[in-house]
């Protein structure tokens, strides 16, 4: 049997930073959402206990498929009564790496859910979130791939159901260089700029903000031309960061607008990694 799981690219419409712990990780408050799109898993079963990875796309390159990789941890921590289990695992790299919109926790959240069905577990969501704290912050969230509010250092998972988010047009914008998420939140100013408003997508638009644009802008000042070039495209109703960069994105309320403004900007930068789609 072979079953295909969809790894959704994961976006912070806003991202406040509120304090560094005394474990090194930060509070934050965001809100999560998630595109129709993303990395692809693929996985067929087996009969002999083994598992193996193998991975290909536009982003393959470089990347480990050993034991180490986020996938292969998730296959492994699931709770089998039957040790034969195996499966052979497919991944489709169509995600940049390390650019701000889930990536591996996307991926391992996905193998968590994909496996859960072959293997037939029978584990709820709460049980995988569960799992998928000890594999990584973001990772419980990626589980549900829904409209999240999320705090704490990404453990505590709020549904938020917000009117005018699901089918909203996004385009994706990366400028093709990776960005790694210590050095940023390393170089965050440690200032509290105030708690998140999650009530309503206008608050997020008008009142919301990405607290670590500053310092990843300070790693890779072509985010700030991503932004610009993006909230300049007509119909654009907000350009913003997502995560810790570098990737940034642009939500509209018409399709045809997003799609011009890829056509766009894909002609004026045809180096620039682009996806467009709809948010969950």
């Amino acid at each position: 049997m072979v079953l295909t799981e969809t790894a959704y690219a994961k976006v912070n419409l806003a991202l406040h930073v509120r304090r560094r712990r005394g474990d090194g990780y930060h509070d934050i408050e965001s809100l999560f959402a998630f595109v129709d799109d993303g990395d692809v898993l693929r996985a067929e079963s087996r009969n002999d206990g083994v598992i193996t990875l193998n991975i290909d796309g536009p982003f393959a390159t470089g990347l480990d498929s050993g034991p180490n990789n986020l996938v292969m941890r998730a296959a492994r921590s699931l709770p089998l009564s039957d040790k034969a289990i195996g499966a052979n695992l497919h991944l489709t790299k169509n995600l940049p790496v390390a650019s701000g919109i889930g990536g591996g926790s996307a991926d391992a959240a996905a193998a968590l859910r994909l496996l859960n069905r072959l293997w037939g577990c029978g584990l709820d969501d709460a049980a995988l979130c569960l799992i998928a704290q000890s594999l990584g912050s973001d990772i419980p969230a990626c589980v549900i791939s829904r409209t999240l509010r999320v705090e704490g250092r990404g453990e505590a998972l709020q549904p938020c159901d917000l009117p005018g988010v699901s089918g909203t047009s996004i385009l994706l914008v990366n400028p093709g260089i990776a960005l790694a998420t210590g050095p940023v939140f390393q170089g965050w100013d440690q200032q509290d700029r105030g708690a998140l408003d999650t009530s309503s997508l206008d608050a997020i638009i008008g009142d919301g903000r990405n607290d670590l644009e500053p310092s990843a802008r300070a790693l890779v000042p072509q985010i700030g031309d991503v932004i610009a070039v993006s909230g300049a495209q007509a119909g654009a109703a907000l350009a913003r960061m997502s995560g810790s960069g570098a990737t940034c994105f642009a939500l509209f309320c018409e399709p045809e607008a997003a799609q011009s403004a890829r056509a766009s900007i894909g002609a004026s930068h045809p180096n620039w990694w682009m996806m467009l789609g709809s948010l969950r």
